[in-house]
């Protein structure tokens, strides 16, 4: 009987240093809708995505299907 390969891809296994990263993202763009929102927010959430490792993520979990198309 053949073993059936069952690694995930790496972007379903994300570092600490990414889901840090990806925490960052939400807690910007909730503080940013707050009431206390700020333009820090917005700089901080631009620099997060364009982050390589983010951006690699992005792209990654976008070829599965596993987040919306951008429009």
């Amino acid at each position: 009987m053949k073993k059936r390969n069952t690694k995930l891809p790496a972007c379903l296994t994300p570092s600490v240093s990414l889901l840090s990263k990806l925490g960052s993202v939400i807690v910007h763009v909730e503080e940013l809708y707050s009431s206390g929102g700020h333009e820090f927010d917005v700089v901080a959430f631009k620099m997060a995505i364009a982050d390589p490792e983010v951006a690699e993520w992005i792209d990654q979990m976008s070829k599965l299907a596993f987040i919306p198309v951008k429009r």
